[in-house]
């Protein structure tokens, strides 16, 4: 019978220096005491361990604090704070029409943000460019270099696995095959992550989002391409080879047939519209000698457009079926519109839920994402400080500022 390997003093102390950093990275000023509290380890085992993360970077100490009033006269608290800025994490989005790049300091917060469009790519190499100067360009307004940098999350828009590996299966998957987390590694020396954008979006609203108490979660990319993220008990789903929450079963479901999204069905729609002469409709004017876009489509709707509204009323028709099928399929007790179209599709909520009750007995809550264009980018900071926070005591920090 195998035996578990008894536990060495190097592997207690790393355990314990794992506790208190998952602790004070997401606390403020804290005692020894509160530290003790807070984990159950010992005082002798909280300070020793704080000495080692202090020499290491990763907290700082700071003055002394004095006993509350009515305690016993002695040696003021040692107080102890995490080191934010010890290190910085990339949350890169690279999607099909462009790239979002957030920097974030140690807790999360955004130091700086860039965005770049892919309009005039045409290889894997020229995108691989682009993403590359937009994490060029957040690192200089930031004033950060490489060597600051633990680590990088990368969204796709495909199924990757639980290695890093993307599913080249489908036609459009396989242009993000590109190489990209080799190249961005050879370029710059940190690890870089890649996984799925919408399980990323997932991590995001789930930390940052509508989602923070949500464990049983499903997150709807909805603007060219529908994708979803899976949640169950807080963990991620990935499935065998990273297919979990794919949506090409959309073409066997009737009244949907594919997996466009939202924006990409709404700017179809009126486009076909415009088109025909003998439609009446706000959108020609609108749009002139422009493209029909889906911002143009719900503008009109607002205004009253009677074809606009008929567009609308088609798109809500269709996600609600959907939404449906994920809601029977998962039962999560929250889904998650997200992507760029998620403001836009706040008015077609009251239709969607009004038809999601009538295909299911247990709809879940519907709710659309405050996280705008980040929704990917948050979430991969997010599998960034993951990483981070795993491999602490493995990483070495270049600075403590």
């Amino acid at each position: 019978m195998a035996t578990t390997p008894a536990a060495t003093p190097p592997m207690l102390r790393r355990v314990n220096a794992g506790k208190l950093l998952s602790v004070l990275s997401t606390a403020g000023v804290m005692t020894g005491t509160g530290l003790i509290e807070a984990t159950g380890l010992t005082r002798a085992t909280v300070h020793a361990v704080c000495n080692d993360l202090i020499a290491m970077g990763w907290v700082v100490e700071l003055d002394p604090g004095h006993d509350a009033p009515g305690t016993p006269v002695g040696r003021p608290s040692r107080r102890f704070e995490f080191n934010s800025q010890a290190g910085y994490v990339l949350g890169i989005d690279v999607g099909a029409a462009k790239t979002t790049v957030l920097l974030s300091d140690l807790r999360g917060e955004t130091v700086a943000k860039t965005g770049r469009s892919f309009q005039s790519v045409k290889t894997p190499a020229e995108q691989t460019q682009v993403v590359n100067e937009a994490v060029l360009e957040v690192l200089a307004a930031a004033d950060v270099t490489d060597s600051e940098v633990l680590a990088a999350g990368v969204g796709v828009a495909a199924p990757v696995d639980r290695e890093g590996n993307i599913l080249v299966d489908d036609e459009f998957w396989r242009r993000f095959d590109a190489g990209l987390t080799t190249r961005l590694t050879e370029l710059h020396g940190w690890p870089v992550l890649l996984e799925n954008d919408a399980n990323l979006a997932t991590l995001g609203e789930h930390w940052r989002g509508e989602a923070r108490d949500v464990d049983d979660l499903v997150v709807l990319l909805a603007g060219e391409r529908f994708g979803s993220g899976l949640m169950d008990s807080g963990r991620l789903l990935h499935g065998s080879r990273g297919g979990a929450g794919e949506m090409v079963y959309l073409k066997l479901v009737e009244g949907v047939g594919d997996t466009a999204g939202i924006a990409r069905t709404a700017r179809e729609q009126g486009a076909k519209a415009v088109a025909d002469p003998t439609v009446k409709t706000s959108l020609r004017e609108l749009a002139g000698s422009d493209p029909v876009t889906a911002e143009l489509v719900f503008a009109a709707a607002d205004a009253g457009d009677k074809v606009a509204l008929g567009i609308l009323q088609y798109v809500a028709c269709r996600t609600a079926r959907v939404l449906a099928t994920l809601g029977i399929l998962f039962n999560p007790e929250l889904i998650v519109i997200g992507g760029a179209v998620a403001a836009a599709a706040e008015s077609l909520l009251p239709s969607i839920r009004q038809q999601l009750a009538t295909y299911t007995a247990t709809p879940p809550r519907i709710a659309v994402s405050s996280l705008g264009d980040t929704i990917v980018s948050v979430g991969a900071v997010r599998r960034a400080l993951n990483y981070v926070e795993q491999h602490a005591l493995d990483l070495q920090l270049s600075s403590a500022r």
